[in-house]
């Protein structure tokens, strides 16, 4: 049976290789912005390679980078990787990303935290083959420590799914039916007296939005202050809620550490809460929607309708992080994901005609596959590259 915790107390809170620097985590805790001067360059996304990624500092890797939940060949779901101080906490577990965290060069034994921003397929299809493949095994390919997880609690809505629970589960009672679903694997092994029950190894927290917002269902992303959602030695984790339509509770987490700050947007459309999970931080990692790309697809105008309304067409990114006052901004989640429907050098034109319109001076980065970029506090990721 899996380890769960209660969930989290909710308090709010004041708050390849490219290299992007900007004061210790507990100054910048209190910092204003920093003023933003010189041109807008956009880096191009380094060759992907599996090179093992240093554990000094902090290093963000994105494992995949296509938005779904329909499967691209050549670009996996959506899932990044924060490593601080050779510890790794992975950020959604879209398709492939366990494949993809081992060629980025991370071990197993160094992933301490998972976090989940929403409930969509494309972002949790690989959760669970975590701990399901790798709990117990040996060497860099296994983990034998509990790992942390923190997901969306339950929305508070039945279910409209035949056979499923009456209740829509949370991240808590969704890893407990699947380790349930799972059973026979564990099982089989332990009747032989090798393996362990992957659910063991996992220590769960549904992250529940503070009451005193008043969100809901019909009210998903209320102006709100950030709340933190965990703490340790190394990083702080702050969150706000985002709109991205019926999927509630939705969460943004801002990763706060003595080496620079990195924030990852989830699916949203765009909302001022963004803007301020993001101050000042040295690296927002934000989702880009490209709407003349997906119009070429032929899809149902109702499904283009949604998407266009939850999603944040790459024009706005610009505005977004300029208002944030962000060091780099680095798009993922790419939507049309397809390079033969929208390719790397018009999300390059997108992502500099976004930042020259909103007078945004820090840099611009496209994501790719693998793609590292260390994250040093200072003044770098504003100015000439």
């Amino acid at each position: 049976m899996c380890q769960t915790d209660q969930p989290t107390q909710d308090v709010q809170t004041d708050q390849p290789q490219h290299d992007v620097r900007h004061t210790s985590r507990r100054t910048v805790l209190g910092a204003v912005a920093a003023s933003a001067v010189g041109a807008a360059p956009l880096l191009a996304a380094a060759p992907a390679a599996a090179a093992p990624v240093s554990g000094a500092g902090l290093s963000l890797v994105l494992l995949g980078t296509n938005s779904g939940p329909p499967p691209l060949a050549g670009r996996y779901g959506i899932s990044s990787a924060l490593m601080v101080n050779g510890r790794t906490y992975v950020v959604d577990c879209g398709r492939g990303a366990v494949t993809q965290y081992l060629r980025a060069g991370l071990s197993m034994p160094s992933l301490a935290g998972i976090f989940l921003t929403h409930l969509h397929a494309d972002h949790i299809v690989d959760y669970y083959s975590f701990p399901l493949l790798s709990a117990g095994a040996s060497g860099g390919q296994g983990f034998r420590t509990p790992v942390s997880v923190y997901g969306p609690g339950p929305a508070g809505i039945p279910s409209t799914v035949a056979g499923a629970p009456g209740a829509l589960p949370g991240t808590v009672e969704m890893t407990r039916l699947a380790g349930q679903a799972y059973a026979a694997h564990p099982t089989f092994f332990m009747t032989e007296h090798i393996g362990i029950d992957p659910a063991t190894l996992l220590n769960v927290h549904d992250v529940l939005p503070p009451a005193g917002v008043g969100a809901s269902t019909t009210n998903t992303a209320p102006a709100m202050r950030p709340f933190t959602v965990m703490e340790n030695d190394d990083v702080k984790v702050t969150a706000v809620l985002v709109p991205h339509g019926a999927a509630f509770p939705a969460y943004a987490y801002r990763f706060e550490t003595d080496h620079g700050s990195v924030v990852f947007s989830g699916d949203t459309a765009p909302t001022p809460n963004i803007v301020t999970l993001a101050r000042n931080a040295d690296v927002l990692v934000h989702e880009a929607l490209h709407p003349e790309g997906l119009a070429s697809l032929g899809l149902p105008p109702a499904l283009i309708d949604h998407i266009l309304a939850t999603h944040t067409d790459v024009a706005e990114l610009g505005r977004i992080a300029a208002e944030a006052e962000a060091g780099a901004l680095v798009a993922t989640h790419l939507g049309p994901g397809d390079p033969a429907v929208v390719s790397d050098g018009t999300w390059r034109r997108l992502l500099r005609d976004s930042a020259r319109r909103a007078g945004y001076s820090g840099r611009m980065l496209l994501g790719a596959d693998l793609m590292h970029v260390p994250v040093r506090r200072g003044s770098a990721g504003r100015g000439q590259t």
